[in-house]
Parts: C-alpha cells; structure tokens; sequence
C-alpha cells in the first residue's frame, strides 16, 4: 500500500483538465503552416517523397484527409517552407476545411445543425468499428476512457452495442472483408446517428487508397458529420473535435 501511494505521488496529477489548451512535445507533429516564402522553381520534392500524394503545388497545399503526419516532406523542403506544429486541432466538417493552404490559421468544424445538438448535446453513445485498421487509431480511441482524457466526464461514451449508440467512429480504410459488417453495425444504430471518420486510412483510405483490398462504398452512401485526420490522431482531437462540433 505504502509503495502504490508512493508511485501514485510520483506520477502526480494525470489529468489532462484543460483539453483545448494541453501541451505537447516538440516532437509531436500536428497542423502544418507554411513560411511566407515562394518555393524555389521547379521544386517539387515535396510532392515526390508524400507517401499518399497529400501534397499539391501551384498554389502549395497539404491534404489532411491524405496525409499521415510524417515529417518527410518537412526534412526534404530545402527552403524548410513546410513545417507541422503542435497544434491538435483539426477535426473538421466539412471535408474541404482539411485542405490547408498558406492562409490556413487554424481548423474547426461547422457546428452541427441544431438537432443533432438537441438530441446529443449532453449525452452522445457511439460505437466504434475497426474497417481494417492497424490497431493505432483503435489503440487511440480506447485511451479515451482512461484517467487522463476521461472522455465520459463529458457525457460522450462507447457502447458495446450500436443499438445503444447514437452513432459510429470509423477506422481503417474499409477492406471488402468488413463492408458487410459495417453496414449491418450502422443499420442497428437507430435514428438520428451520426458517422465519424478517425484517421488518414478512414477519411481517403491513406496508404491503402490504392489498393484493390478496399471497397469505399458505404462511404459514398452515406452522410459523414465529421472528419479528424491523423495517422494516428490523438485523443485530444477526437475530444476537441467533438465538443467544436456540439458546439460545446
């Protein structure tokens, strides 16, 4: 007893309080901003090296929905333009809002319309499917139960069951294996519900995009509320995401 109170002080308050406002190490790459200079001409290393084609030039421009938050195109840029921050906030609705350009302070999403509010705005049950995905953006959401994030303090929750959920979180880029299960999970869900896409692979299919593995259709089918990018994205943007969305 006297060890684990021991510990317990050593390790001091694990709470993360103020969600919108936490702090992060430098090594921890979030939303990119762009020095205000031109690109030398003819440079295109940027483009070359992004593993899912995020990058576009002319004017130049990241694709958070694509990209994977490696610092490749970051360490490559000879004019060092390109640069990520520690800034976590980057859920977005619509999907256009994660094309970032030179003029792109910040990201937040629209507010969700006044019913969604209405019938989630103090209480949201969601259940999460993992559409072939690595186990990262799986391995992230289940951390928001934990003593540090504590997502429940908000009335935010998943269930076990999507009969109890008012909604979906998606990860993965959707393999042809998991269609048919995704779309009898949403089926179970009752009316309203809503769709959350959590991770490069689930918002454009990241790396995998390419792949003949996968089958986006349902994707296509159905109306998305809100998109948080990352490979994986941390708990505080899927919080942060949330609460901008239920305009909380």
């Amino acid at each position: 007893m006297n060890d684990a109170i021991k510990i317990r002080i050593l390790q001091g308050d694990p709470i993360v309080h103020d969600v919108r406002n936490a702090s992060f190490p430098s090594r921890y790459r979030g939303l990119p901003v762009f020095a205000d200079k031109e690109c030398p001409p003819g440079c295109n290393k940027c483009v070359e090296v992004c593993p899912t084609g995020a990058i576009s030039l002319n004017p130049l421009k990241i694709d958070l929905g694509l990209c994977v938050f490696c610092p490749l195109c970051q360490e490559t840029c000879p004019e060092k333009i390109i640069r990520f921050t520690d800034d976590y906030h980057v859920a977005a609705y619509p999907r256009e809002r994660l094309i970032v350009g030179r003029n792109t302070k910040s990201i937040k999403p629209e507010a969700a319309s006044e019913k969604i509010r209405k019938y989630f705005g103090k209480s949201l049950k969601l259940r999460q499917v993992s559409a072939g995905g690595c186990n990262g953006c799986e391995l992230e959401l289940t951390a928001l139960s934990n003593v540090n994030f504590d997502l429940g303090r908000y009335g935010i929750e998943f269930t076990a069951s999507p009969r109890h959920a008012d909604g979906i979180v998606i990860t993965g880029p959707i393999t042809k294996n998991m269609t048919a299960a995704l779309s009898l999970c949403y089926e179970a869900v009752p009316h309203p519900k809503i769709i959350i896409l959590f991770g490069t692979c689930a918002i454009s299919g990241g790396i995998f995009k390419d792949s003949e593995q996968i089958d986006r259709k349902f994707l296509n089918d159905n109306k998305i509320d809100l998109y948080i990018p990352g490979c994986p994205p941390n708990p505080l943007t899927f919080m942060c995401g949330l609460l901008d969305w239920l305009d909380r």
